[in-house]
């Protein structure tokens, strides 16, 4: 039996300082990282991780891997996740909004994959939003329709306490967030090359 692998945190500069010696895996959706992303990053979407988890392992037997996303929030439950199958990471605290407001640049990928896709915290408030007011106008139909809108309601305030979404793990689903087939076979390759 292996001893229990904890997951670390790292902030913007220590990490800054260490980014050549790391394989650095961006747990948002292929927009979210079309819209920029740390140098040498590979994408793996958070709810692909298990399917890329051999080249992670492999990854993190050669040296040491750095997990990003937008804010900190789903790397460091990528983190979670890998240390329960014992591989060892850090996650960057504040994710790539901390790296970017440091100063530090981010890289897009050239041409028409550049286009930039909308963060997930900006899907899920134009998505609650527009429910909101839905669930507001139909119940000057019926009041009953106001009952999504405290549904919605609702919703937010279980993120905020629990520190999970719901609606982004639905929205993650939908297939502008989905990454393509032969996006994850090459970071998977690029993970075994490490």
């Amino acid at each position: 039996m292996t001893a229990p692998v904890t997951p670390s945190a790292l902030t913007v500069g220590e990490a800054h300082a260490r980014l050549s010696g790391f394989t650095v895996i961006d747990v948002r959706t292929p927009g979210e990282y079309a819209s920029g992303h740390l140098p040498g990053a590979l994408n793996v979407p958070l709810d692909h991780i298990g399917r890329v988890l051999p080249g992670i392992r492999h990854a993190a037997e050669h040296g040491d891997v750095l997990v990003v996303c937008a804010s900190g929030a789903r790397s460091r439950k990528a983190c979670e996740l890998l240390a329960e199958q014992g591989v060892r990471s850090a996650t960057l605290v504040g994710g790539a909004g901390a790296w970017a407001a440091a100063g530090h640049d981010l890289q897009r990928p050239a041409g028409r994959a550049a286009r930039a896709g909308w963060s997930m915290e900006r899907q899920v408030r134009l998505t609650a939003g527009t429910l909101v007011l839905l669930g507001l106008g139909l119940g000057l139909l019926h009041p009953a329709f106001l009952i999504l809108s405290a549904g919605v309601a609702g919703g937010l305030v279980l993120s905020a306490l629990t520190g999970t979404c719901g609606m982004a793990l639905v929205l993650a689903r939908l297939p502008h967030n989905r990454p393509r087939t032969a996006d994850l076979d090459a970071a998977s390759a690029a993970l075994h090359g490490r």
